[in-house]
């Protein structure tokens, strides 16, 4: 059989939904995944599966070990050479399938840079790992009218909604503001099920199919939630009142877009020979420091007194949280490895 778009689009072709025509939409998409771990390489494999026409796989880090239970698209040779995720991402992903376009991004994601980064793009998966880059990625889609999903999971847990980047509702109407990093959970603070991820990222990409494919009107206008350790489904309502003075789809203020907020507040310098970066991030408040020590047993060995809580979790690096928010990470000079750090056990 003869490797031709109706061959290798045949299945998808014979859905209804979708058809010859659904499918030279997709094939004349372009989609930004914003995030290569497990969200993002699934949700890129199947976009690519789809025959999306071009895929922009964004990403500052590197595949390690703990990554290959959930995050499908890298191996062990991947990690024992500590390859760039977004380069190896989008490698595999051209073997899967070389007839479109796949374009690998090393960056931060920041608001001086995410309208250079994302472009021109029809749609973009949510594969972040932090609070402040989905609300500059809320008000980017809302400044360029730009669709985007959402996806977020821990533990067993996770949810799903596409946001159209037109209007109401938008992601701050169902999250107002930031919440603070003791009270939020990351998969390195409390682990994932690898299953779950793959669950959540096939939903986000089921909805981009839908929107890329020009059925719009099947697209949910529920939150999705899901918890499969017990089995739970959830279609929770977004009521047109949470959009009721909402800052950015009803008062127009694109805070973190604009840089008064988030990822620019969030600055990191490097040390100065300490082999150390200090990332001083937003924070209303004073830091919950017995909540975040609870949450990092387990993890490594913990440090804790009146001042700041430090976690060791490996023997090369240390992370050391103080109470108005400020953050040093020790056993590094790079500040986009410490931001990844950050991530994983601060979060926010």
């Amino acid at each position: 059989m003869s490797d031709s778009a109706e061959d290798r689009y045949a299945r998808q072709i014979q859905f209804a939904p979708i058809g010859s025509d659904g499918n030279r939409l997709i094939a004349a998409s372009s989609v930004a995944v914003l995030g290569c771990g497990a969200l993002g390489t699934v949700a890129a494999e199947v976009l690519a599966r789809a025959g999306v026409g071009k895929l922009t796989l964004i990403d500052r880090d590197v595949v390690e070990w703990t990554n290959l239970q959930r995050q499908s698209l890298f191996d062990e040779a991947d990690a024992r050479e500590g390859r760039s995720k977004a380069a190896a991402a989008c490698e595999r992903i051209s073997q899967i399938n070389s007839s479109i376009r796949v374009v690998p991004i090393v960056a931060d994601v920041g608001a001086g840079n995410i309208r250079d980064l994302l472009g021109e793009v029809d749609l973009v998966i949510d594969a972040a790992d932090n609070f402040s880059l989905r609300f500059l990625l809320n008000d980017w889609s809302l400044a360029t009218k730009t669709a985007w999903v959402h996806g977020g999971c821990v533990g067993a847990s996770g949810q799903v909604r596409l946001f159209t980047g037109q209007g109401r509702p938008c992601f701050r109407c169902v999250v107002p503001e930031p919440p603070p990093a003791s009270a939020v959970q990351t998969c390195d603070t409390a682990g994932v099920v690898g299953s779950v991820t793959h669950v959540i990222a096939s939903l986000q990409a089921t909805e981009a199919i839908k929107w890329l494919s020009g059925n719009q009107a099947a697209v949910h206008q529920t939150m999705l939630s899901i918890d499969l350790w017990n089995n739970r489904f959830r279609e929770i309502e977004i009521p047109s009142t949470l959009s009721a003075g909402c800052v950015a789809c009803d008062n127009g203020e694109l805070q973190f877009l604009d840089g008064a907020r988030g990822i620019v507040d969030q600055s990191a310098a490097v040390l100065c020979g300490r082999n150390a970066v200090q990332i001083n991030r937003s924070q209303n408040g004073a830091v919950d420091l017995t909540m975040m020590a609870d949450r990092w047993k387990g993890i490594g060995r913990v440090q804790a007194n009146a001042f700041f809580i430090r976690l060791h979790p490996s023997d090369t690096h240390t992370v050391t949280l103080f109470r108005d928010g400020r953050v040093v990470v020790t056993g590094t000079d790079q500040v986009s490895e410490a931001r990844s750090l950050f991530d994983r056990y601060v979060g926010g």
